[in-house]
């Protein structure tokens, strides 16, 4: 089943284009069924490119869902036009007293920062303890997934001698995990960060699970079921020219970059890259969506809060 977005969202035209279902207000309530509420908090600069990649892969599976796009009340960032932030986004004091099945939390570029030196950290950290008591399951990316573990267990990051770039392959760690059903025993992921988190670093009562990592770029999914979250450290949801417009983009500002690795035929910059991710993105969340089906109450008035301190 698919997709419900505004009419109006740029993205839909592209995803009806790719063959993304996409679905109406009215269509979707002539359906007997009730849709999954998944709420997107889009903290990346380029917000309609992350929407896009988002809702793409939430798109892509039977269940419908009923997309939330959310941004920060304290800090929105400049590179997304404010019509587009005023017709398309709520704030977090907007949707605090609702509940979701599912929440996303994109990365951000803002990596080599201390956590409490971002604009936004109180409010994130507010949004991460609300996600305990009105969300099923969070998915995390990226910084995203530093900033949840930094504030639930106090795991840091780790500053990188340089930029880890590139497509790198993964191995499956727990193969018999429901968010890796049907995964092949390595594949790749898009990376694009400055700083990392060491495993040794994970706290061994916390009931973090390990599932996915990288012989070259360390740990990469790691799920936590007491949580009810799922970190995810590289940009699984980015499409095939991404790395391509961030090389370009560094390039051309005169900054310290090197070519993407494992990403460019014969790692020439003048190939066009080829993608080779697309399907362990889709599988991932379909993955991920199919727990959250199978796990929230059909009622959200019924949604169990997580047992425990918070923060």
């Amino acid at each position: 089943m698919p997709i419900k977005i505004p009419m109006s969202l740029p993205a839909r035209v592209e995803l009806e284009a790719e063959g993304i279902a996409i679905i109406t207000e009215d269509e979707a309530h002539r359906q007997d069924i009730r849709p999954m509420r998944i709420a997107l908090l889009n903290l990346m600069p380029v917000k309609i490119r992350t929407e896009r990649e988002f809702a793409r892969l939430l798109g892509s599976t039977p269940l419908q869902v009923e997309l939330t796009l959310l941004t920060t009340g304290s800090y929105q960032g400049s590179n997304t036009p404010q019509d587009h932030m005023l017709a398309f986004y709520k704030t977090f004091d907007q949707v605090r007293e609702e509940r979701f099945d599912g929440l996303v939390i994109t990365g951000a570029p803002i990596e080599t920062m201390e956590f409490e030196a971002v604009q936004y950290w109180p409010e994130l950290t507010s949004i991460l303890d609300w996600s305990q008591t009105n969300v099923q399951m969070t998915f995390d990316i990226c910084w995203g997934a530093q900033a949840a573990l930094y504030h639930f267990y106090g795991v840091p990051k780790h500053e990188l001698p340089r930029k880890r770039f590139g497509i790198f392959e993964h191995q499956v760690v727990k193969p018999h995990s429901e968010l890796l059903r049907g995964f092949d025993d390595r594949f790749r992921i898009p990376v694009s960060r400055h700083t990392e988190n060491w495993e040794t670093d994970l706290p061994l009562t916390s009931g973090l699970e390990m599932l996915a990592k990288s012989d070259e770029a360390g740990p990469a999914l790691i799920d936590d079921p007491v949580r009810r979250h799922t970190y995810m450290f590289n940009h699984v949801e980015y499409e095939t020219d991404n790395l391509k417009y961030e090389y370009d983009r560094d390039v051309g500002r005169g900054l310290p970059i090197h070519v993407p690795e494992h990403y460019y035929p014969d790692d020439d910059p003048g190939c066009q890259p080829i993608n080779t991710w697309r399907a362990s993105a889709h599988l991932l969340f379909s993955n991920w969506l199919n727990k959250v089906y199978r796990t929230t109450p059909f009622d959200l008035a019924d949604l169990q809060p997580v047992s425990g301190k918070t923060g």
